[in-house]
């Protein structure tokens, strides 16, 4: 067995247990280093597609060549070793504008009128996720969320909709990996001027690395869970790999998303994370504004579970 095979199997025998394993497909190489091979290869045993095994491959190389030591262990973590930018994130030159590091419960709510019903019930962070292609009612549920919340602590975050958003003047704005990556760099800058916060999607590592770019307000992760709210290009991502992310992520304000519910809460909690979207599981009750009361609670009231870096 040579060091690459060696140090795969390693790897696999370390973290198996942690993320379980599969049967890869036939994994493409971008670099002969014995380590970044053999990462990789690991790396998609233990389930994660393409793209990010090829962040892993390349930070667990970077890792290496910065402690001067293999450690099939020592998952990496360490963001200089994922290329990312200088942290905490804010004191970038480039950074949104900041938000708190715990948005706590996050509810994303269909129309300004659950917007409005959800803040007054005490949730302190909400997202108006209107979809519409009609330009003038865009404009008008935009507007109608931000006069919803006002008078209220909730900060508000439109999804999509930037440019309405910052004509009607909400805390921030929530973009998906697509809807970032179609922005040009006049537009970009256009939102960062608005003074709006913004809050970017991500499901793995090289999603991570690509908001990271553009030092958003704040990160979110998932599926965590399975979800039937929209269709997902990747699989649930589960507890322990968001662990890892928070674990990278620390310095960012992270939300963690998809299909979490009061049972799932403790686990999700205790990766880190300083807040969790829910939909379903506030909408769809008999009663939303005790749930929203219940789970606002357990949220705030959780212990920090992520070491300082």
């Amino acid at each position: 067995m040579n060091d690459i095979q060696q140090f795969a199997a390693a790897i696999v025998r370390a973290h198996g247990d942690r993320f379980g394993t599969v049967v890869p497909p036939v994994v493409v190489f971008r670099s002969d280093h014995p380590v970044y091979r053999a990462a990789k290869q690991a790396c998609m045993t233990l389930g994660f597609i393409d793209a990010d095994a090829e962040c892993l491959a390349c930070a667990w190389h970077a890792q290496t060549l910065r402690t001067g030591q293999f450690d099939a262990h020592a998952w990496p973590e360490a963001s200089a070793d994922f290329g990312l930018g200088e942290f905490p994130p804010a004191a970038r030159r480039d950074a949104f504008p900041p938000c708190p590091e715990r948005l706590g419960l996050y509810a994303v709510l269909p129309d300004a009128q659950w917007v409005g019903r959800m803040a007054r019930a005490g949730v302190p962070t909400v997202q108006l996720r209107y979809k519409s292609t009609d330009p003038a009612a865009v404009a008008r549920e935009v507007t109608a969320a931000v006069e919803a919340v006002r008078g209220t602590d909730a900060l508000l975050f439109i999804n999509d909709h930037w440019q309405a958003a910052a004509t009607a003047g909400a805390y921030g704005v929530h973009l998906g990996q697509e809807d970032l990556d179609a922005l040009t760099a006049d537009e970009l800058q256009t939102l960062r001027s608005a003074g709006m916060r913004l809050g970017v999607s991500t499901h793995g590592y090289a999603e991570m690395v690509r908001a990271d770019a553009v030092s958003p307000s704040y990160i979110a992760m998932g599926a965590v869970f399975p979800t039937t709210l929209k269709k997902m290009a990747t699989a649930p991502q589960g507890v322990a790999r968001l662990e890892a992310y928070a674990r990278l992520l620390r310095g960012y304000p992270q939300v963690a998303i998809g299909g979490i519910d009061i049972e799932r809460l403790p686990a999700v909690l205790a990766t880190g994370v300083g807040s969790v979207a829910m939909v379903r599981a506030l909408i769809a009750v008999t009663d939303p504004e005790a749930t929203a009361a219940q789970l606002t609670r357990a949220v705030a009231e959780r212990p920090t579970a992520v070491a300082p870096r």
